[in-house]
C-alpha cells in the first residue's frame, strides 16, 4: 500500500480532478479517498478583543537584566 498526500482544487463544476502518476501500468488497483477541507490559516476568534490593550503602560519599561557571564574566547 502507498499514501500520496496531495493539495487540489475542486474546479467550479464541482468536480475533483486528480492525476497520480503511478510506478504501475495495466494493474487493478483499489482507490481510497478521503477528503477533507484545509484548514484555514487566521487568527483566533476573538484574539484582537483579548489582547487590545495589553501593553497599555507608557513607556514600556524594562527592569534590569542583571549581569552576564563572561566567557572564554574561542579562537
Amino acid at each position: 500500500m502507498q499514501t500520496i498526500k496531495f493539495d487540489a482544487r475542486v474546479g467550479e463544476d464541482g468536480i475533483l480532478k486528480l492525476e497520480v502518476p503511478l510506478d504501475l501500468a495495466d494493474a487493478d488497483l483499489e482507490v481510497l479517498v478521503v477528503v477533507q477541507r484545509k484548514e484555514k490559516r487566521a487568527w483566533p476568534e476573538g484574539y484582537f478583543e483579548r489582547t487590545a490593550g495589553s501593553l497599555a503602560d507608557n513607556p514600556l519599561e524594562r527592569p534590569p537584566q542583571g549581569d552576564y557571564e563572561e566567557r572564554d574566547i574561542l579562537l
